[in-house]
């Protein structure tokens, strides 16, 4: 038996998009999403979950592709807090 429960692909794109938050908000203010896809070891991934984040308005890209966390966002980040 699995220590871990098996995640379904919404969970892990969950994962993803709010782990990447967590990286915006936390440290550098604003990446590249080719370093983000090297930070969490999935370009694909990345890609994804940043145009996530930009639909639901908690992070903006700029015209030359870097991504920072949208005000929204790191209000997201301080009321929810980083839970591991």
């Amino acid at each position: 038996m699995p220590d871990q429960p098996i995640q379904s692909v919404a969970e892990r794109f969950d994962a993803t998009e709010r782990d990447i938050l967590y990286l915006l908000t936390n440290g550098l203010p604003i990446w590249s999403v080719e370093d983000i896809g090297r930070d969490i070891e999935s370009q694909a991934d990345a890609e994804d979950a940043v145009r996530g984040l930009k639909r639901a308005g908690l992070a903006h890209q700029t015209s030359d592709g870097f991504v920072f966390a949208t005000r929204a966002g790191q209000r997201m980040v301080e009321i929810v807090g980083k839970v591991v």
